[in-house]
């Protein structure tokens, strides 16, 4: 009886337990995954300028952190090591698509917000022309609004080459946005006082 006892003792609750994780590691990423999707869609748009690539790389970036969601501990650590997937996601299918970037000169078919689609078009093509990992740059700082420290550690450089990248970005940014590169800083722009900041 006392062996019969002991082996149950140390599979069954063991077995359960196992599944119990199982099932609350995955109620945990269901959750996760529907806060985080909308600001993945609108991070890899802002990285890629279609909406269609934009939801495969959300997707793709998910399916990912799905297959590491064990070794994550925390949710924020979690949505950090989304962002940073997503962004090796966007630069790792640039390189495989080393051809000339074709910008569309249509709105994007789901606007997001209520804001102007002139301003919003504006802005996409002036990003359009910039080379991924320099887009990436941009789109972390001054939409995703990380530090150059936290940018420098995502893409796995310096402070300093951030700093330059986003320095030579905003460069050529500003003849094109005109003055809404200038003005006090639209949503997802830099003030002039940011841009300056990045000079430092």
């Amino acid at each position: 009886m006392l062996a019969h006892g002991g082996r149950h003792a140390g599979l069954g609750p063991g077995r359960h337990g196992g599944a119990l994780s199982n099932v609350t590691s995955a109620e945990e990423f269901i959750e996760f995954a529907a806060a985080a999707s909308p600001r993945l869609r609108r991070a890899a748009f802002l990285l890629c300028g279609d909406w269609y690539i934009a939801e495969d790389l959300a997707q793709t970036t998910l399916t990912k952190v799905f297959g590491s969601w064990r070794r994550i501990s925390q949710q924020e650590a979690a949505g950090a090591y989304a962002t940073r997937t997503l962004v090796n996601t966007y630069l790792a299918d640039r390189r495989r698509k080393r051809v000339a970037e074709v910008l569309t000169d249509t709105l994007p078919e789901r606007p997001a917000e209520a804001q102007a689609p002139e301003l919003r078009m504006v802005v996409l093509g002036a990003l359009a022309t910039l080379p991924p990992r320099a887009r990436a740059v941009v789109v972390l700082r001054y939409w995703a609004d990380m530090s150059v420290e936290q940018v420098a550690d995502l893409l796995g450089c310096s402070p300093g080459n951030v700093k330059s990248q986003s320095a030579r970005a905003l460069d050529k940014l500003r003849p094109l946005l005109g003055d809404v590169a200038a003005g006090p800083g639209s949503p997802g722009q830099p003030g002039q006082q940011q841009v300056e900041t990045e000079r430092a």
